[in-house]
């Protein structure tokens, strides 16, 4: 059994000395941060190949950038061995984008009710009877699509039917705000269809959920929310799951606005505080640090700190990462593409480290400048 994850090698090493990050230890929240073009999404690729080849923990990874979605194709110069694992792996791939691909469905009345209000605007308090209405539909819809509709064919159009026959204007209100606010049509919508919940629930070696085709924001963070419900939903059945989400600062703002941001923040946070009982334990990766909601951020025990020239950032790591030495942190704006500082709980000692090479592909690319 392997417990060391092979990540690269430490820097300043006369014999390129292997650096590994313990395995055992991902069973704490761990924060990933780097400015852009420090490496970041690439050294974090090594780390999840890693994990994906030494262990058995499912990864759900909320990839709003569509920087994974090529976790699974193997390069054509990665180790014959280490191939062979990977291609054996169950690594599935939601596309929120119209491209070849399992396409990334969630189930609109299978979230909590809290959830889809907050989809529609419809606030508890400032719109009491519409939320009303909506605890009130929770069994009777269930009741109606079992029984009027096969489940394939309840679609948004069925939905609005049903709340248009009825003489009760709340519902009419539902209606309403459901067209006018585009969401009976977002494609986002599973209805009748397979959802990712389904083959998460399955426990592949990693499930991908590409946040980054959808039309709107709004969208993309359903998306999320449905996932995240989810997991905590089903907290009680203590299933060990790293959940990797990529430019944490888009979900989990310290000053979310909308009602949904609001969730996710909460939700996220709540993960973050009592997740790691529930074997729930997040890895939080962005590119500003003060971007991250506090709440989280000070419950992740291990950091990965690559280049970070802000001085704000710099001293808030300091004071959160209190582990993390601070002449070790004061190199970060000196660091060079693809160098790390390691520190917590998840490695040995507090080091500096030259990541190693990616197994599999990236997926985002950058545009590139156009030459005469």
């Amino acid at each position: 059994m392997v417990n060391e994850l092979s990540i690269g090698t430490l820097l300043e090493s006369e014999d390129a000395t292997p650096s590994h990050v313990l395995a055992a230890k991902l069973n704490r929240h761990t924060f990933w941060c780097g400015q852009s073009g420090s490496g970041k999404t690439y050294a974090l690729g090594v780390l999840l190949e890693q994990v994906l080849l030494q262990t058995r923990l499912p990864l759900v990874i909320l990839d709003p950038n569509s920087d994974f979605v090529r976790l699974g194709e193997i390069r054509d110069d990665a180790p014959a061995d280490a191939a062979a694992q990977l291609a054996a792996r169950d690594i599935r791939v939601f596309r929120s984008s119209a491209e070849d691909g399992a396409p990334l469905h969630v189930k609109f009345l299978g979230m909590p009710v809290r959830s889809r209000a907050a989809i529609l605007q419809v606030d508890p308090l400032y719109d009491a009877e519409d939320y009303n209405v909506m605890l009130q539909l929770e069994h009777e819809l269930g009741a109606f699509r079992g029984a009027s509709v096969p489940d394939v064919a309840f679609d948004h159009t069925k939905l609005l039917a049903y709340l248009r026959s009825s003489d009760d204007p709340a519902r009419h209100r539902l209606a309403m705000r459901l067209e006018n606010l585009g969401v009976a049509d977002w494609r986002l919508w599973a209805w009748g269809h397979r959802s990712v919940i389904d083959d998460i629930d399955e426990r592949p070696d990693a499930t991908v959920v590409d946040l980054g085709g959808f039309a709107t924001p709004a969208e993309s963070r359903a998306a999320a929310l449905a996932v995240l419900d989810h997991l905590w939903e089903h907290r009680d059945d203590r299933i060990g799951r790293l959940i990797v989400i990529d430019e944490a600062h888009n979900l989990c703002t310290p000053t979310p606005s909308s009602p949904v941001e609001k969730l996710l923040t909460e939700r996220i946070v709540q993960i973050a505080a009592e997740g790691r009982k529930y074997g729930l334990w997040l890895l939080l990766s962005t590119q500003r640090p003060s971007k991250v909601h506090p709440n989280a951020l000070s419950q992740c025990d291990n950091l990965a700190l690559m280049r970070m020239s802000s001085p704000r950032d710099l001293a808030e790591l300091g004071e959160v990462f209190g582990y993390a030495p601070e002449s070790l942190l004061e190199r970060s704006p000196g660091f060079a593409q693809g160098q790390a500082l390691f520190a917590g709980g998840f490695v040995d000692q507090a080091s500096l480290v030259q990541m190693g090479s990616r197994l599999t592909h990236e997926g985002g690319s950058d545009v590139r400048v156009p030459l005469r």
